[in-house]
């Protein structure tokens, strides 16, 4: 049924795009460098303003605590000589509902054009959430006087769980903006790697060198060693785009930022413990270094797609081409599956009609939280991605989920029902009669006029079984455009895809006649890429089952995740089912029937005579 040959044929473009990819690495830009000293950092300054601040009580997006804050914010910039201060008022969509939100903007204009920023939110909770804020008030008194060639800009933001407050920042900062530094938890006692925070809402990643500049500074002036993450973590950032950082909403922009965070990209706890004020004043030298760079150095490119290796930068394009390049001989198998099946009378739209069914109690799930969403059914719904339980499901929010749950159950069984009433699905109980005929569905051909099948059986069209040849055939396409698909939207998320593109092409192909667990095995380890993203955000923010559907369902709401990529996906789960029910229900165990030769060829045309006598032979 499936042809090798072009299977393998197909793999010499894959080979191609490889040494593409492999010609294509980079060295890393290295970090910017300042000639002068960082001047007198006060680290008691900065604790002595977070303890002043958190005594002051709860400071909630846009509660009477946070408004507060933004005046004591905005009169200690507005002292600093040189800097001219503003607020901006905005409706913003927080973890607790809609608000009114105040961002709090100084500026400092500078000699030349260009804006380096230092943003830092008011509302992270605890001690060590204030500690962003305290700095940033701090490096206003120490930036008075400088002599500046760039502007520098301090921002003070609110609305950080969802990211409104730095995304409405991204749309009002006027431009150009050479870097952003976010200044989160400065202040925690236990550090969790990585401390700089470069991913992007979508995908891509704040640029080396930015990285760099503000790493180097920090091992400078502190003893803090920068991680890296690894391999497998890049891919999952870029495949599915998921941070907690402020910076994500900034990168997304195109706009160069890192988020500085000791307690990593989740954000402290309400009550973890501080460091010395020595150590506040080393990472507030080390910032002061990084905008001494970044003031007097060359532009910072912007953000772009790529992962480190060894050192080396692997740019984005490169990867985008060779996740299409893996695609190709799968789709060369695929045209000549389908060919293939017409070619035997195999029935190619019957089977996809059953996948497409598969696939729509996953959409209709979607469509339903969607449409929560629209009335206002769901509790909140953030712009961005927000840690576990920040956002408590609550009793609406359960209430969407069941709903959900059931239209979901319901399309399921109205698709069973349905494709029972067209035949699609035989009632029989009969092997031959299993929902994929066995031995390639060579019993079960039904002839073109409707009349007879090969097997002598009456049968009128359109009432046949599906057989496994026109199976085989309509999962590969829908498969391939499926990941065709979802290459177009993010083609690191097709790249996660490729392993079951072509595991399943074997798990499913009965010429390789493999045993059934060899089979169910390959199907398995192609959904082993996926599986293992979704088991690193998990842990990597601790989210449990539970959450992650809340999460999945909170971005669906919010348009952090787009409505065509859910249904793509759902599409996905039916050729899983697909290849499920092809593995489970087929019988492979014998060869095939040899089709019926329809049109006359080159191995079944013998030669002079074989389709009769000639005139030469008779006349001897």
């Amino acid at each position: 049924m499936l042809d090798p040959r072009i299977y393998r044929t197909g793999l010499v473009v894959t080979a191609l795009a490889l040494v593409v990819l492999a010609f294509s690495l980079r060295n890393q830009q290295p970090g910017l460098s300042s000639t002068l000293a960082p001047q007198a950092f006060n680290g008691s300054n900065v604790v002595g303003t977070m303890n002043a601040i958190a005594r002051d009580g709860t400071r909630a997006p846009g509660s009477s605590g946070d408004q507060a804050l933004a005046v004591q914010v905005k009169n200690a910039l507005a002292g600093d000589a040189g800097f001219t201060v503003s607020t901006d008022t905005f409706q913003g969509s927080t973890v607790a509902g809609t608000a009114t939100l105040d961002n709090v903007i100084a500026v400092r204009p500078g000699m030349q054009p260009g804006s380096v920023v230092i943003a830092a939110p008011r509302d992270a909770p605890g001690l060590a959430g204030a500690s962003g804020t305290a700095m940033l008030i701090e490096l206003g008194r120490d930036l008075t006087g400088e002599t500046l060639h760039r502007t520098v800009v301090l921002a003070s933001i609110s609305g950080s769980q969802g990211g409104a407050g730095v995304a409405r920042l991204a749309r009002e900062l006027p431009g150009p903006i050479d870097a952003v530094i976010i200044l989160g938890d400065v202040a925690s006692a236990n550090t969790r790697q990585p401390i700089l925070v470069p991913w992007a809402s979508d995908r891509t990643v704040a640029p080396p060198v930015l990285r760099n500049t503000l790493a180097s500074a920090l091992a400078s002036q502190t003893s803090l060693q920068v991680g890296s993450s690894g391999l497998g973590a890049q891919f999952a950032r870029l495949a599915f785009p998921f941070t907690l950082g402020q910076q994500g909403p900034l990168v997304a922009e195109g706009i160069p930022a890192v988020e500085l965070s000791l307690s990593g990209e989740a954000g402290p706890a309400s009550n973890a413990p501080v460091t010395s004020p020595g150590r506040i004043a080393g990472i507030g030298k080390a910032v002061l270094t990084a905008i001494s760079a970044l003031d007097t150095g060359p532009t910072v490119p912007a953000p772009s797609a790529y992962v480190l290796l060894s050192g080396k930068v692997v740019p984005g394009a490169t990867l985008a081409l060779f996740s299409l390049a893996l695609l190709v001989p799968v789709l060369m198998t695929a045209v000549d599956a389908v060919a293939r099946a017409r070619r035997r009378r195999h029935a190619v739209l019957r089977p996809l009609m059953l996948l497409l069914g598969a696939s729509a109690p996953f959409a209709a799930a979607v469509v339903v939280v969607l449409i929560a969403s629209a009335l206002g059914a769901m509790p909140v719904a953030p712009p961005g991605p927000v840690g576990p339980r920040a956002v408590p499901a609550g009793t609406a929010g359960i209430e969407v989920l069941v709903a959900a749950g059931l239209v979901a159950l319901a399309v399921a069984a109205a698709g069973w029902f349905t494709a029972r009433r067209w035949r699609l699905i035989p009632s029989g109980v009969d092997r031959r009669d299993a929902p994929f005929a066995r031995n390639g569905g060579s019993r079960h051909i039904p002839a073109r006029d409707g009349s007879r099948g090969r097997n002598g059986s009456a049968r009128s069209r359109g009432t046949s079984p599906v057989d496994s040849g026109g199976a085989i055939a309509a999962v590969i396409v829908l498969l391939c455009a499926v990941a065709f698909a979802v290459w177009l939207a993010n083609p690191f998320a097709a790249l996660l895809l490729m392993p079951a593109v072509h595991l399943w092409l074997l798990a499913i192909n009965p010429d390789l006649r493999l045993p059934m667990p060899v089979r169910l095995a390959l199907a398995l380890v192609g959904v082993a890429p996926v599986a293992a993203v979704v088991v690193y955000y998990a842990n990597e923010f601790g989210y449990g089952a539970g959450g992650l559907v809340w999460e999945a369902a909170l971005l669906l709401a919010g348009h952090g995740v787009s409505a065509l990529a859910a249904i793509a996906w759902s599409a996905a789960i039916g050729c899983l089912l697909g290849v499920l029910a092809l593995i489970v229900f087929t019988d492979r165990g014998e060869h095939s029937e040899p089709a019926e030769v329809t049109v006359r060829g080159p191995v079944t045309y013998a030669g002079p005579g074989s389709l009769g006598g000639t005139e030469s032979a008779l006349r001897r």
